[in-house]
């Protein structure tokens, strides 16, 4: 209980007689008095046979719920729920996260005063683990989100509000069908469009949370401007974490074939050169850029881009040994995937070109990488010494250790 609870004045008529609380299920005796069902319940399975605030004899047990009572009971506690609410939203110096019973009003008051609820909604979501599992499991409240967002207007602030709540609870969300429909994902292309940094992240993150199977992926990179927008996203002078949820959300939908073209046709893998090249960027990106190229590798499209792009390959051989070991390991991968699995010579003469090249695959050969980059390393460093001999066309690796999707 809150301070502010001490200096509410409870009705009399209201308390039951027995435990002086609120009365939850107000029912009659024959007497005419009113308890609440719980406390009546338990005087009478201990075997008395009177009315506890008269004495009475009871002439029957029979207990009648007290209807008149309990709307009005009903009325005062909502009255008094939505009293503390419009004090809590009055008071600039502090946030106070509403409680259970006043988010279920809340709820009800969404088609009413819609900016205020959701944004007292959004504050009990981030408040705790319980909260969101609460909201999750609460009778029609995904429902009625899923329908605001199927109706939503240009209001992005609200739509914001919708997106920063569903984000919060979205691994208590069992049933994320309802998002992958087009008018829900209509809300989300809006955010990324008009939204906020921040907004745009929980927006891409609620994306890669919904992309659990191919048909889903197909869904969202089907959807008519969405995987465009997830392109700009990446965009090297935008906001770092932006473009690192962009990464991780492309990442989740780029299995499947289809999904692969359209992000070339994009211009996807120019802006991925753009992120590599780019002195400064974090290695969080650079490893989550290389992830993505390495997938778009094994489409025969996003192969011929990138043989075609002598700088792109030197970055790539740039960031081997120089930023992480998953780094390294997505690195060799695209120039393995590129030069030995599917032969494309120019490639093979662009890497041979760039500096340090050779003895960084010598290097990885007596690390401790995994033994997979190990093998692809050693491929790589037998084919450029054949290449150098200008005998490649007798080489035939025989390694099969990765194939493509």
């Amino acid at each position: 209980m809150r301070k502010d609870d001490l200096y509410i004045t409870i009705p009399s008529f209201f308390r039951c007689p027995i435990s002086l609380d609120v009365m939850k299920s107000p029912v009659s005796l024959c007497t005419g008095v009113t308890y609440d069902r719980a406390s009546i319940q338990r005087w009478l399975d201990s075997g008395n046979n009177t009315c506890p605030a008269t004495m009475q004899v009871l002439q029957s047990k029979e207990i009648v719920p007290n209807r008149n009572l309990q709307r009005l009971i009903q009325m005062w506690s909502d009255s008094v729920a939505r009293r503390q609410v419009d004090a809590e939203s009055a008071a600039p110096s502090s946030v106070v996260v509403p409680s259970q019973d006043q988010v279920k009003l809340l709820v009800k008051q969404l088609d009413k005063n819609c900016s205020s609820s959701l944004a007292k909604i959004v504050c009990f979501a981030g408040e705790s683990e319980e909260n969101r599992e609460f909201l999750a499991r609460m009778d029609g409240f995904l429902n009625a989100v899923f329908d605001f967002m199927r109706n939503a207007e240009s209001d992005i602030k609200l739509i914001e509000q919708v997106v920063s709540i569903l984000d919060l609870i979205q691994s208590k969300i069992q049933d994320k069908k309802p998002l992958l429909e087009s008018n829900c994902l209509s809300t989300i292309l809006l955010v990324l469009q008009r939204g906020t940094s921040d907004s745009q992240i929980q927006s891409l993150r609620l994306l890669e949370s919904i992309a659990i199977d191919g048909e889903s992926k197909l869904k969202i990179a089907e959807k008519e401007g969405l995987l465009l927008e997830l392109v700009n996203s990446l965009s090297k002078e935008k906001d770092e974490r932006l473009i690192e949820a962009s990464l991780s959300c492309l990442s989740a939908i780029t299995k499947p074939k289809r999904v692969k073209t359209k992000l070339i046709q994009y211009r996807t893998i120019p802006e991925l050169k753009n992120l590599l090249s780019e002195p400064n960027m974090s290695v969080s990106i650079i490893e989550k850029s290389l992830k993505l190229l390495e997938t778009l590798s094994f489409c025969k499209e996003g192969r011929v881009e990138i043989r075609h792009d002598s700088n792109l390959l030197q970055a790539i051989v740039q960031k081997v040994l120089k930023v992480s070991s998953k780094a390294t390991e997505h690195a060799v991968t695209v120039l393995w995937s590129v030069c030995c699995l599917f032969r494309e010579e120019k490639a093979q003469e662009a890497v041979v070109g760039c500096s340090n090249g050779l003895t960084k695959f010598l290097l990885l050969m007596q690390s401790d990488c995994s033994s997979a980059t190990r093998q692809m390393s050693a491929d790589l460093l037998k084919l450029f010494r054949v290449n150098s001999n200008s005998c490649l066309s007798s080489y035939d690796t025989k390694t099969t250790h990765i194939m493509p999707c």
